[in-house]
């Protein structure tokens, strides 16, 4: 029952509580070590996490796993990471284009990211061994999350899922992934404001931080940070997500090329945020996903996985 409850989303890890990082983050890989300083004072927040080298970093609760809950997974999931693409990759039920080519920035230099999601059976599922949270493809720039992951994800207004539900560049869909993306407004809430905001605010610190020290500027990071914001805005709005960019293409391929000065693109960062708190006070999206739809779609979705002998 305690473990239950830690693993809650509304849960709230105190300092001292040793982590995992889930996804690369500023340089450091997926399963770096780190050890909560703050904890946020809600579940929306982001925690402030210091690293092994001394670094100090602002993670969402999304971003990391408790590092014994992590360890104790691993320990018995280790028999099925080897070759997840070859085992696993026949119970794909989504596959979509995000990234550039979805947002309409693509160039000649630009890769094709492929995400996705995959549905393993009931057994392997239900087994010691487990399944792989996701399935990755550096080679190919693919990756697909099993499906509680996924809906976990989007639950929690993640960019790059609730992304992948609105892209208009979908390759492969199983008549139950076309019933989530029908179904995929559940997943909007006022929630967007924290996770998208929260991450474009840590992000330009960095990035002015970096100019000071360097002289420096990662400009397509700022570009998908404006972008996010733009896209975060719409959502609030419009309660719809604007994947493509459109008339805006030009003066974000601008910013990407280092052709717009900082000081301009921070005027517009902040006009954006100015619109956000404006969106977020005036949205009628609820204030959380709805949880029960997305919980009666993941069952209905176990069961199909169900084979009686």
């Amino acid at each position: 029952m305690a473990e239950n409850r830690f693993n809650s989303p509304d849960y709230i890890y105190p300092a001292g509580t040793q982590v995992v990082t889930t996804t690369p983050i500023d340089n450091l890989p997926a399963g770096t070590v780190g050890v909560i300083l703050l904890s946020p004072g809600n579940h929306t927040g982001s925690y402030l996490v210091r690293f092994t080298d001394g670094r100090e970093v602002d993670l969402l609760r999304s971003q990391f796993e408790v590092r014994k809950h992590f360890e104790r997974r691993e320990l018995i999931a280790a028999p099925v990471r080897s070759s997840d693409f070859e085992r696993w990759g026949e119970f794909i039920i989504y596959r979509c284009v995000v990234g550039s080519q979805a947002y309409g920035l693509s160039t000649d230099e630009s890769d094709t990211d492929r995400r996705g999601i995959y549905l393993p059976p009931a057994d392997a599922h239900w087994s010691l061994f487990g399944v792989p949270e996701q399935l990755e493809s550096p080679e190919t720039e693919e990756t697909y999350w099993e499906i509680e992951k996924f809906i976990r994800l989007a639950l929690q207004s993640n960019p790059n899922v609730i992304e992948c539900l609105y892209t208009p560049l979908v390759t492969y869909a199983t008549p139950l992934a076309e019933e989530l993306r029908a179904m995929r407004a559940v997943f909007l809430s006022r929630l967007v404001y924290q996770t998208y905001n929260g991450y474009v605010l840590s992000q330009f610190k960095k990035l002015r931080k970096s100019l000071e020290n360097t002289g420096e500027v990662r400009w397509k990071h700022a570009m998908h940070l404006i972008r996010l914001l733009i896209s975060g805005i719409a959502i609030l709005e419009e309660a719809e997500v604007q994947v493509n960019v459109g008339e805006l293409r030009d003066q974000l391929l601008r910013i990407k090329r280092g052709e717009t000065p900082w000081e301009e693109i921070d005027r517009w960062r902040l006009d954006l945020h100015r619109r956000f708190d404006a969106a977020y006070e005036e949205t009628n999206l609820p204030d959380r996903a709805d949880f029960d739809a997305a919980n009666a779609f993941l069952i209905k979705a176990r069961r199909s996985m169900v084979h009686v002998d």
